[in-house]
């Protein structure tokens, strides 16, 4: 018990971030605010790269919108007051009511509203990494876990029937596990599903229509059964406007979040008046879903932090490599091999302080994937030492070690 007390210690995403030079908080900046690195900027933007890249490929069509809007538009989509409690306090401009985002919902809606769409059209699904604000109690507060701003891999589907809303919570759900495939997760081990159920005799949390939620559960319910997938019920979980699918994922402390989340919404298309134009050329309306791919990129990177034990794969890895040169008069050989690794859009350091000794176990406690030791031998032969994680490897040429660790980021090996 003591020694996984001890390991769940060391792994912690909170004390391997500040080893790691991750990220960091300022009390001049604010409780629950986090300031990326360097280091774990790039960890933020190869997460952010691949999935949108990877929506696109899906369809997805990614959007940009502001990260504030008018009060009346939380107004419009029944997130105020029902959410109230969880939203920073209205600020006044020009005798107008504006708040900072919890969600980006009305947004997009908004959007699709712009103009008139027709059943052809549809699915449209309109995504973006969005920033939001959410007020979080100062004792729920916990590294990059649960903050006061973060950034959302959020999207929202406009359907034409309620049978394409379930194929397309189907499809995001098939999104949601090739992303944790790819991030070494596996269902049951490192994430579990749950069917998060409304409470009908909850009105105050809860918009009313108990039509709507039997058929949105009973369908999320049928959908999980037709996919064969685990899953376990919650009521008194769902989002206000219906049912959701939730991944379930666990910190090192065994504290349980929801990471990713897919939810079947009967009510805001209702409230934004969301149609389509039908075959007979009349409106007819929308069904929405809503779901998040990767979940928020703080809360992802702070259990990827703690999965991997900070040993990121090398595509996330903030320095791929580091080129040790044995002495002064390797270093000029040393830029010339860092040169070939920026132009291949590898991620290199040289270091060059110190004995060779204390570098190479630098490197290892800052987990950096791969090093390459250059002296006499590397120089006559353009090659360098190469030794990995696993341990030494040996002298290869320069063009095949960067042929090696580009093959490696581009499938993303674990």
């Amino acid at each position: 018990m003591a020694d996984e007390q001890h390991n769940s210690n060391e792994r912690d995403h909170k004390k391997l971030g500040r080893e790691l030079d991750l990220f960091t908080f300022s009390d001049t900046v604010g409780k629950g605010l986090p300031l990326w690195t360097p280091k774990g900027s790039v960890i933020r933007r190869e997460l952010e790269r691949f999935i949108v890249d990877e929506e696109i490929r899906r369809g997805y069509l990614h959007v940009y919108t502001p990260d504030i809007a008018k009060l009346d538009l939380y107004r419009k989509s029944g997130h105020y007051p029902h959410y109230k409690d969880s939203m920073y306090a209205p600020i006044v401009i020009d005798d107008e009511e504006y708040m900072l985002r919890p969600m980006t919902c009305p947004h997009h809606f908004e959007l699709y509203l712009d103009k008139p769409h027709s059943y052809r059209e549809l699915p449209i699904r309109i995504a973006e990494l969005a920033r939001l604000y959410r007020y979080e109690q100062s004792g729920e507060l916990m590294g990059l876990q649960r903050v006061r701003t973060f950034c959302l891999a959020d999207a929202h589907i406009i359907c034409v029937s309620e049978e394409q809303a379930i194929e397309e919570v189907s499809k995001a759900l098939d999104l949601i596990v090739d992303v944790a495939r790819v991030l070494g997760l596996k269902q049951g081990e490192h994430y579990r599903f749950l069917l998060s159920l409304g409470d009908r005799t909850n009105t105050e949390k809860y918009y009313k229509n108990d039509a709507a939620w039997e058929k949105g559960e009973s369908l999320l319910r049928g959908l999980m059964q037709k996919r064969g997938e685990e899953f376990e019920e919650a009521k008194g979980e769902a989002a206000f406007y219906g049912p959701k699918i939730d991944v379930q994922m666990k910190n090192v402390n065994g504290k349980e979040d929801t990471a990713f989340t897919v939810q079947y919404d009967f009510c805001m298309p209702d409230k934004f008046d969301l149609t389509y134009v039908g075959e007979d050329g009349k409106p007819h309306r929308a069904f929405v879903v809503h779901r998040s791919s990767i979940g928020a990129i703080e809360r992802i990177v702070a259990f990827l932090i703690e999965h991997y034990s900070g040993n990121f794969p090398l595509w996330l890895s903030p320095v791929q490599a580091k080129i040790l040169p044995i002495s002064e008069k390797h270093a000029a050989y040393a830029q010339e091999i860092a040169e070939q690794f920026r132009a291949a859009d590898i991620r290199i350091e040289i270091s060059a302080d110190d004995s060779l000794g204390k570098r190479i176990r630098s490197a290892k406690m800052e987990k950096v994937p791969y090093v390459l030791v250059v002296g006499d031998a590397e120089v006559e032969a353009k090659t360098a030492t190469l030794e990995g994680r696993a341990g030494k490897i040996g002298a290869l040429p320069v063009a095949d070690i960067i042929a090696k660790l580009k093959e490696e980021i581009r499938t993303r090996a674990l």
